[in-house]
């Protein structure tokens, strides 16, 4: 019977930290692609109603205020602590955060005043705003995405504290 070392154990687990912001970071870049894709559709004509548009976009909204809000109350914290040179980082992180969260905001209420009749189309300056907002949206999770990946993953792999489930969004991922 093979036997697991004490110590390669705990690495085993806490390596897992880092892993687990790139799947995360993975299944939101999937969600936004879907959403993108169903915004698409619908402002083509195609596509998704816009009750349909509005409940893929806040479940999406979500999850990612959900990891988001994970890493400020609890990840940030116990990286600054364990690593002080990465202050600065984190703080660029939450500033991000913030950002994204505005963004999250007017995209919402965009989605709201889109016309829900099967033959309303928006006017072409609600479907402007609204693929701006996303295109906005888009470019700004996916540098702070590669940022926080590049930035923080080797670090988190390392760290010995527990972790939020909202973190690694286990109920949403399959994590």
């Amino acid at each position: 019977m093979a036997t697991v070392s004490a110590s390669s154990q705990p690495a085993d687990r806490l390596a897992a930290f880092g892993n687990q912001l790139v799947d995360v970071h993975l299944w939101l870049r999937e969600e936004l692609t879907r959403l993108r894709g169903g915004l698409d559709a619908y402002l083509s004509g195609a596509g998704e109603r816009p009750r349909e548009l509005r409940a893929h976009c806040l479940a999406f909204c979500s999850a990612l205020t959900r990891h988001h809000t994970a890493e400020d109350g609890g990840v940030f914290p116990a990286l600054a602590a364990a690593h002080p040179e990465l202050r600065p980082v984190l703080d660029e992180l939450a500033h991000d955060h913030v950002q994204v969260e505005e963004i999250l905001v007017r995209l919402q209420t965009l989605l709201d005043e889109l016309p829900a009749g099967p033959a309303g189309e928006p006017a072409p300056d609600e479907a402007r705003r609204v693929s701006g907002e996303l295109d906005g949206l888009i470019a700004l999770v996916e540098s702070h995405f590669t940022y926080e990946e590049k930035k923080l993953v080797a670090a988190l792999n390392g760290l010995a504290v527990p972790l939020s489930d909202d973190f690694a969004l286990r109920d949403l991922t399959g994590g």
